[in-house]
């Protein structure tokens, strides 16, 4: 059960919480209807990514047998038979396009879940082979999630926000190829054909260009006239020590202890980055939905 349970990925979900970024941001956290169709939205996201995982996985079996972590995974490892792992992919890219309906009568957000299925299919038969284009397919994902997270709960979405959110996962795209790279030059193994157009220094460029524009869009952001304005507060600023902290950490991470292979693992076993996490909301839910105290105006 443990190997059908980690076929699909759940701990890979949390990449969904993007989703809810919109309806927090917006200030309407607790307006029951809206979470409702989030949450309908969010395990139809889940149900539909970890098929996209389930496919891409049967596809590299061979090629995850000879990486050292990968090479554990449920259909590489023979856990889970590939045909069986067919089945359940189907099964769950039917529950997610049920759910997709439920959360959004209009299919507006079946019609970015239906783009995000195709697009991800294609980066599985062979855009993920393709240097530059393999970093932006995973960013855009991201940005899907919360374009349509803002749709199902019909709050709208910032420019700078998203554009942030794009920018934010191309890095994480970025370090994970730079990882790619580490352990290509430790095993002799080409774990990806995109990193034959990938070297350390390229990618530490990136890195760094990246890490300056994001802080930058944060900060426009939070200063943004029209975000003040819709939020009601101009002290969002405050918040950009948090983003600059998490950045640095992160950029650690990658550069220093060579260890950004997996974004996701990070997230849940790096203390910095939680503490700093929960800091960024703990700070953001004060200035949006504690405004009316003089403390935060």
């Amino acid at each position: 059960m443990n190997a059908y349970i980690k076929l699909l990925r759940p701990k890979d979900w949390a990449k969904n919480m993007f989703l809810f970024l919109p309806v927090f941001f917006g200030g309407h956290l607790f307006e029951i209807p809206r979470l409702e169709h989030l949450f309908e939205a969010f395990f139809a996201f889940c149900f539909v990514a970890s098929t996209v995982y389930i496919i891409n996985d049967y596809r590299d079996r061979e090629d995850d047998r000879k990486h050292p972590k990968k090479k554990n995974r449920p259909i590489a490892s023979g856990a889970v038979k590939p045909d069986v792992a067919l089945v359940i992919a189907a099964v769950l890219l039917v529950a997610g396009a049920i759910l997709s309906v439920m959360a959004d009568a209009k299919l507006r957000f079946s019609a970015i879940l239906g783009f995000y299925f195709l697009m991800n299919m294609g980066y599985s038969l062979g855009l993920k082979n393709v240097p530059i284009l393999d970093i932006i397919i995973v960013a855009i994902g991201f940005s899907l999630r919360v374009k349509a997270g803002g749709i199902v709960a019909s709050t709208s979405v910032s420019v700078w926000l998203n554009l942030m959110i794009f920018l934010l996962s191309l890095l994480m795209a970025i370090a994970k190829r730079r990882d790619d790279i580490i352990l290509k030059q430790e095993t002799g193994i080409d774990m990806r054909k995109a990193v034959k157009g990938y070297n350390v220094e390229f990618l530490n460029i990136m890195l760094a260009m990246f890490s300056g524009i994001i802080i930058m869009t944060y900060t426009m952001y939070c200063v943004s006239p029209v975000t003040v304005n819709y939020l009601g507060t101009y002290h969002l600023y405050y918040t950009c020590i948090f983003v600059v902290a998490g950045l640095m950490r992160y950029l650690q991470i990658t550069l220093v202890l060579n260890q950004a292979g997996s974004p996701t693992d990070i997230l849940y076993k790096d203390r910095f980055i939680q503490i700093t996490m929960l800091l960024w909301v703990a700070a953001f839910y004060a200035l949006i939905y504690l405004k009316n105290y003089t403390l935060f105006k």
